[in-house]
């Protein structure tokens, strides 16, 4: 998912533990029903330079869908900062839209509250087969072995961006394609007032999505194969001071990013005021803040050693956005019609190109229209060696958790704190008893 949101709050995650039979769009009969057909509602997530941006890609879409249908479609764009909060307050007080937008690493929690509509073989059917969608996105809708909570609609990956004149003027051949080779152009890159790398140290999901994907990479994971939370083992703690030491220890990130959580990180990067950055399909914001696509680079995620691929070669999670249905919408013919509408080839390649993101939807991303190097990069990460998060009930709680903890650690970086084996155990230690216990 995009990465400039807030985690929700401990109070309203609580909400997720909840056998919630709540619901939402309205629907007075206690489950789906076509009570009225002729409109929608649809909470749109926040994935342009602003959200006045988002309307002006959507409405157009929205206006052709109401000529086609006669279906009128009432959009919100909801920051971020505020979604995940909007949607499980809506699972219980059941005043939600009819369709809405999801970040991908909520479907398992969202879906443990009962409030989404299942996305069986049928209801596939209805939009046009479950095969039309990529694995790795599909990996990333719902819990194992139960029917998808969402569809896949938009999929992004992360990537190293990098600044072609500095490296050239730092004596940097080229992008780095192991953590070694990134702090070593970083430490050459760190003078006169810039740095090698930006980060979003106060932002407790961007925190999460490199804590995992360094666990990938150590061979570790947060969570038992039954699904336990286990912060604390060896290749976790690790995982966690490896990523926090590029400030600490390494001292290629500038202390104030320990404060960062609203895409700073990404200005500074478009600015010039550091080398490199790690980001999710960044090319859109970046152009929106003036930069040049001669300007950067793209290349994948560094790795340990060696080069991205299958097994602990993971350099990214599996980034993206789904859309979801309220299991009792007042317009189920309708919602359904509108999710098929919003994944079909020609929708996904208008919508993935005004966001620079990369269509889920197998037929739309075989087009020209993303076949960009910086495409490239991301079809390929998405195709070999990107990881989804793990797909429990308590996944939110978990980046809420460790996303946190992680900023903590930075925040100890920034103040001159040092960062140690120990410290960072402790800190996960806390963030596992934050967890729900089995």
């Amino acid at each position: 998912m995009r990465s400039i949101r807030a985690a929700a709050t401990g109070a309203v995650m609580l909400s997720l533990a909840l056998a919630a039979s709540a619901c939402g769009g309205g629907s007075s009969t206690g489950g789906g029903s076509n009570d009225s057909p002729k409109e929608l509602t649809y909470w749109a997530s926040n994935q342009g330079a602003s959200i006045e941006i988002d309307k002006k890609v959507l409405q157009p879409e929205l206006d052709k869908f109401e000529k086609q249908t006669g279906i009128k479609v009432k959009l919100e764009v909801v920051p971020w900062s505020d979604l995940l909060n909007r949607i499980l307050t809506a699972t219980t007080s059941g005043q939600g839209p009819d369709v809405l937008n999801i970040g991908n690493t909520w479907s398992a929690s969202l879906q443990a509250t009962g409030a989404l509509l299942p996305w069986d073989a049928k209801t596939f059917d209805a939009i046009g087969g479950k095969d039309r969608f990529v694995d790795s996105a599909l990996g990333s809708t719902g819990a194992e072995g139960q029917d998808p909570a969402a569809v896949p609609l938009y999929s992004m990956a992360y990537a190293l961006y990098y600044n072609k004149q500095m490296f050239a003027d730092a004596g940097i051949d080229g992008p780095p394609a192991t953590w070694d080779e990134l702090v070593a152009a970083g430490k050459k890159l760190t003078k006169d007032g810039k740095w090698g790398i930006g980060m979003e140290g106060s932002n407790p999901s961007e925190n999460v999505h490199h804590a995992f994907v360094f666990a990938e990479q150590h061979g570790a994971d947060f969570f038992t194969s039954d699904g336990r939370a286990d912060f604390t083992n060896e290749g976790a703690v690790t995982a966690v001071k490896q990523y926090v030491d590029l400030m600490a220890k390494d001292k290629i990130i500038a202390p104030g990013n320990a404060e960062y959580a609203q895409n700073q990180s990404v200005s500074d990067f478009a600015k010039g005021r550091t080398g490199m950055l790690l980001w999710q399909s960044a090319s859109a914001n970046l152009t929106s803040q003036g930069m040049s696509e001669d300007a950067y680079g793209i290349a994948p995620v560094p790795v340990r050693s060696g080069s991205p691929g299958p097994g602990k070669q993971v350099n990214s999670m599996v980034a993206g956005i789904n859309l979801a249905v309220f299991k009792n919408t007042d317009n189920l013919d309708g919602a359904t019609a509108f999710v098929k509408f919003m994944t079909s080839d020609t929708e996904q390649k208008i919508l993935n190109t005004a966001y620079g993101s990369i269509p889920p939807v197998k037929a739309a991303q075989q087009d020209t229209a993303f076949n960009s190097p910086a495409n490239a990069v991301l079809k390929d990460t998405l195709a070999t060696s990107a990881a989804a998060l793990p797909q429990v009930p308590e996944e939110s709680q978990f980046e809420t958790a460790v996303g946190t903890a992680v900023k903590n650690l930075f925040a100890d970086a920034a103040a001159g704190r040092e960062v140690t084996t120990a410290s960072v155990k402790a800190a996960l230690t806390k963030a596992q008893q934050q967890m729900p216990t089995k």
